[in-house]
């Protein structure tokens, strides 16, 4: 796989592929559905993806709170696991968000990107003030030779499958609803950072997250499993908020205590995945009673994942 942050300057061995154009958020089952599409369509020419670092919304809503479901990293890596060798990841500044649409057919796609085919959805805008629509890139992409296939969102029971929903049930505390509109468990993905080590006094260390840009999902206790650098799956109980027993005010960060598991995180990257809601985040009256809870939470975790009884991995 390669990454293309330079969307003038792309080596002639990049063109020639079938572009699946859009945010890709998340990475989700309607993403999959799309690439597919985009491969089936022409499964002669290399499988690539045009997409947008920042996300777009970033520029025009700074003040929003951070929404990412992915980082740009991890969007890659999981664009590489469903069959994409190139990704061109244009940088979305001002600048470019006043090309014209014309401009992103002709200038990107075309020249400067090659593409032989591409692929959206049926709601794919493009170019100032999203001045382009599905009509006139199937206009403009045939009149200079390019395929065009528009892909029908995929759905369920209810509704279109979209990084909207899966931001919800995260939101509203609902992982599972989460994981089964991605097709895997979601997680957040950030080196481990020195904490107040508290939890270690307890009996309970901690490998601690920022969040960052991701989305902060509901706050709360959730059931958990770490992926290590080594690639290794360590289960756990984690909790995301601002800890109001200890630390009231502070900003809102991941805490994972693993299960049986004692080695030294510090500085290496760690992939949280939410499995299972608990309960939600809430004031003790005094550290005993959070510890009890600790406790409490943890057993519950224990259970949720035990494979041969709750969330099997």
């Amino acid at each position: 796989m390669a990454l293309h942050s330079n969307w003038r300057d792309v080596p002639a061995s990049a063109h020639g592929c079938v572009l699946a154009l859009g945010n890709f958020d998340g990475v989700h089952r309607g993403h999959a559905h799309l690439l597919h599409a985009a491969h089936s369509a022409r499964p002669d020419a290399p499988l690539g993806v045009v997409t947008f670092e920042p996300h777009p919304r970033a520029l025009f809503r700074p003040d929003d709170p951070p929404f990412r479901l992915t980082a740009s990293p991890e969007r890659a890596v999981l664009l590489h696991e469903r069959g994409v060798r190139e990704i061109f990841e244009i940088r979305f500044d001002a600048e470019f968000s006043d090309l014209t649409a014309e401009d992103f057919v002709v200038d990107v796609l075309h020249r400067h990107l090659g593409a032989v085919h591409l692929a959206c959805g049926s709601d794919f805008a493009f170019g100032h003030r999203r001045g382009g629509n599905t009509e006139f890139l199937a206009a403009r992409a045939e009149a200079l030779g390019i395929g065009l296939t528009l892909v029908p969102q995929l759905t369920d029971a209810s509704g279109p499958i979209s990084s909207s929903r899966v931001r919800r049930a995260l939101q509203d505390g609902y992982p599972e609803r989460a994981s089964e509109l991605l097709g895997r468990d979601w997680a957040i993905t950030g080196p481990v950072a020195h904490g107040d080590a508290r939890g270690r006094t307890i009996g309970f260390p901690t490998a601690n997250i920022a969040l960052g840009e991701h989305l902060e999902p509901a706050r709360g206790v959730y059931a958990v499993r770490a992926k290590l650098p080594d690639g290794r799956l360590v289960p756990g109980v984690a909790n995301i908020g601002r800890r109001p027993t200890v630390a009231e005010g502070a900003i809102s960060r991941l805490e994972a205590h693993l299960f049986d598991f004692a080695q030294d995180l510090y500085g290496q990257t760690l992939s949280v995945a939410l499995c299972a809601f608990i309960r939600p985040e809430r004031k003790f009256s005094d550290f005993a009673a959070l510890h009890a809870q600790i406790i409490a939470d943890a057993a519950h975790a224990r259970s949720l994942l035990d494979p041969w009884g709750g969330l099997s991995a």
